[in-house]
């Protein structure tokens, strides 16, 4: 008897799981990359303010959140964060209207440079470009374009970061 409740402990007893691989620590490159853009701004655009927009390191610094305040209207809140599968930084985007955005990039020549689409109510496709270039520890530029064919691009924003001073 004893014999059998062995055998029956061990055949119900489970394999332990495989080990997972260990996370990344998001310390290091590229998840440094986008701090140039961390911290609390004002956002001008053709000279006058645009809004504020607070950007902060939020889950151990493997991500930032944005979040957007209009001057005159409308606030916002991003998600942005490197994706170690795809090797690429991501943005999510959604506004108080209800608009969202979804953006992949890469931080190059200077600036993280983000692509994606806006889909609008009657089904029309527009490619969206968004650029941040630091210029300075104090300044960041911010530029959004639009196209219809991927050609020929507009410019919908080309805002201005100036660090506010504490």
């Amino acid at each position: 008897v004893a014999t059998s409740l062995v055998i029956a402990a061990a055949a119900g007893a489970q394999e332990p799981a495989p080990a997972q691989p260990k996370p990344p620590d998001c310390k290091g490159e590229p998840y440094r990359q986008f701090d140039f853009w961390v911290g609390e701004w004002t956002v001008m655009w053709n000279g006058k303010p645009a809004g504020e927009n607070r950007i902060e390191k939020i889950l151990d610094g493997c991500a930032l959140l944005e979040n957007w305040t209009g001057a005159q209207a409308g606030a916002g809140k991003s998600l942005n964060f490197f994706d170690p599968h795809l090797r690429m930084w991501r943005q999510v985007w959604i506004a108080d209207n209800g608009s969202v955005h979804e953006y992949k990039g890469e931080y190059r020549a200077g600036a993280m440079r983000f692509i994606g689409e806006i889909r609008g109510a009657n089904g029309t496709v527009t490619m969206q470009r968004l650029t941040l270039t630091p210029l300075s520890p104090d300044s960041v530029r911010q530029l959004f374009e639009g196209s219809s064919d991927g050609k020929t691009w507009t410019t919908g924003f080309d805002g201005l970061y100036v660090r506010r001073k504490k």
